[in-house]
């Protein structure tokens, strides 16, 4: 889907971003995108109004129903080769809210309810849910009790009468016994369930079969305790940058949560940068540049000329695999339609992970006025769960202390950070349902290249999330209430967002389906699919 090419009124900023050159969509290869997923079940939240698109759209029963293919997984490394995920580069574990949370931090969505995982009794409570679910209201289960596989088993499995029913659970319900069965190292229970979701998934099937094909690999590599393997191995198996940017492309066109990165990021520094003859951008998740070919285009139209425009791009292994070399391409590419649009330009490459970033590499200058972009990548930074270095926070107080005119955050809306790994499962399921489900409204089931963009920018987040743990966990995504806590912590100051902003993503929006919803809460921009928030979009100083 390309941007409208209707001619536009001039008079609103965002405006201006709806109609991108020739110059920029030649040049321009989206690099990531965000991890979503919901379902209508998901723990009740704020409840604001939103706004949809009124425009026809294909919802799941209305598709055409096509012949599957049964995902057969071999054993534990036969996870599908995919890459490194635009949507959420890396993986997560579900955040627990803490006991001493301050009186602003929402963790609630705007969009009745990103998913919140309670502290105390929510697994208890989610136990004894499926016991009456699955085995019966007079089961009696232990839920303190764990399996012992010391040669001799000391009693008979609690999960005896989850396996016999198996075969009537529909997928979520087999999903989650599942996972429980997983986190009980129940093996002999764990085979049976297996064998009943491979007979269900299917890469080219519903939202729900595709996704847990991918749940089902990562709960296989749990089980084994191969999680972090599978997860480099699948590094070995990636697919060439030329079809990697193919596969990111294709989510790029056909869901918007590229567009609202840029977008909404793009407005905000405009605005913010309205006066200023020198600009600094630090880009802590640079790409492919794209970003900032549509801004320099914008940059161009300024009366009285467009200023300035110092760029440093932080990069790391992985964003040069999929550009199919290092930084210099993105900084000759940049250059060059910034000639085009005769805007003074000067990049600068900080070949390093945001994590290890330090000062000296950011080449700071008098007199230029600073902006910082973090788009969907301090969920990447290990916190204080994970490291005493705490580059999470570290690297936001580094930030601070460079007194930017203004910080930019885009991030998805999931909890799924620091909390045990049955609540971090579901919460997983909720978020990736909603993003599967979003997808499919876009391109029918049998769509090879959604298949293989699912396969390569999905399914490896989706393996992480669920097998791995400590430093190997690295997709690691929080709720905008604890981003929020961290901002405060580290000094900034939340800015309003001005109705252009918002005006510019409900612009972008017209090009999907209506059951995007936008909606604003506590000073952040929620894009959500259905009632499930999936990203936020917020600027700091």
């Amino acid at each position: 889907m390309q941007a409208s090419q209707k001619p536009q009124p001039s008079g609103g900023i965002h405006k201006l971003y709806r109609q991108p050159t020739a110059k920029v969509e030649q040049y321009y290869s989206p690099y990531h995108v965000v991890n979503n997923n919901s379902n209508d079940t998901s723990s009740p939240g704020t409840q604001l109004s939103y706004q949809t698109q009124n425009e026809q759209f294909f919802t799941l029963d209305s598709l055409p129903d096509a012949d599957y293919v049964i995902y057969d997984s071999p054993p534990a490394v036969s996870v599908v080769s995919s890459n490194w995920s635009p949507f959420s580069p890396q993986c997560s574990n579900s955040y627990i809210s803490d006991q001493h949370h301050s009186s602003d931090n929402t963790y609630g969505s705007p969009l009745s309810g990103c998913s919140v995982v309670d502290g105390g009794n929510e697994l208890k409570n989610v136990l004894r849910e499926m016991a009456n679910n699955l085995l019966g209201p007079d089961s009696d289960i232990d839920e303190d009790s764990s399996c012992s596989f010391n040669g001799e088993v000391s009693k008979p499995s609690k999960w005896s009468r989850v396996v016999e029913i198996a075969s009537s659970l529909d997928m979520k319900e087999l999903l989650l016994a599942c996972a429980e069965v997983v986190s009980d190292a129940d093996f002999s229970a764990a085979e049976v369930l297996m064998n009943v979701l491979e007979q269900r998934v299917s890469v080219s099937g519903e939202p729900m079969q595709r996704l847990s094909a991918y749940m089902l690999e990562g709960l296989r590599a749990r089980l084994f305790s191969s999680g972090s393997i599978i997860y480099k191995k699948l590094k070995c198996k990636e697919p060439t940058s030329s079809e990697l940017i193919s596969y990111m492309q294709v989510l790029y066109h056909i869901v918007p949560y590229y567009k609202f990165a840029y977008t909404s990021a793009n407005v905000v520094i405009d605005e913010a940068m309205r006066n200023e003859n020198k600009i600094h951008i630090i880009d802590f998740q640079i790409a492919q540049g794209s970003q900032w070919m549509f801004l320099m285009h914008n940059l161009a139209r300024r009366p009285g000329g467009p200023p300035f425009v110092h760029i440093t791009g932080v990069d790391d292994s992985q964003s040069a695999h999929a550009r199919g070399g290092g930084l210099q391409l993105v900084g000759e590419r940049l250059a060059k339609v910034a000639e085009s649009y005769g805007v003074p330009f000067e990049f600068h490459a900080a070949a390093i992970a945001g994590s290890e970033v330090q000062l000296e590499n950011l080449r700071i200058r008098h007199g230029e006025a600073l902006t910082v972009n973090f788009p969907y990548v301090l969920h990447h930074m290990p916190d204080e769960s994970v490291s005493t270095a705490n580059h999470r926070d570290r690297l936001l107080r580094l930030v601070k202390s460079l007194s930017p005119k203004i910080v930019t955050l885009v991030e998805q809306e999931s909890n799924t950070n620091t909390s045990a790994f049955f609540p971090r499962f579901r919460e997983t399921m909720d978020y990736y349902t909603a993003m599967f489900e979003s997808i499919d409204a876009a391109r029918p089931r049998d769509d090879k290249q959604r298949i293989s963009a699912e396969e390569h920018c999905l399914a490896r987040d989706v393996v992480n999330i669920i097998a791995c743990e400590g430093a190997d966990r690295v997709e690691r995504h929080e709720l905008f209430g604890k981003w929020s806590m961290r901002l405060r912590m580290a000094g900034f100051t939340q800015c309003p967002l001005s109705p252009s902003v918002s005006e510019a993503i409900n612009d972008v929006l017209k090009e999907f389906s209506p059951n995007y919803r936008l909606a604003e809460s506590n000073g952040a921009l929620y894009l959500g699919w259905k009632n499930r928030a999936l990203a936020t979009s917020s600027a700091w100083r």
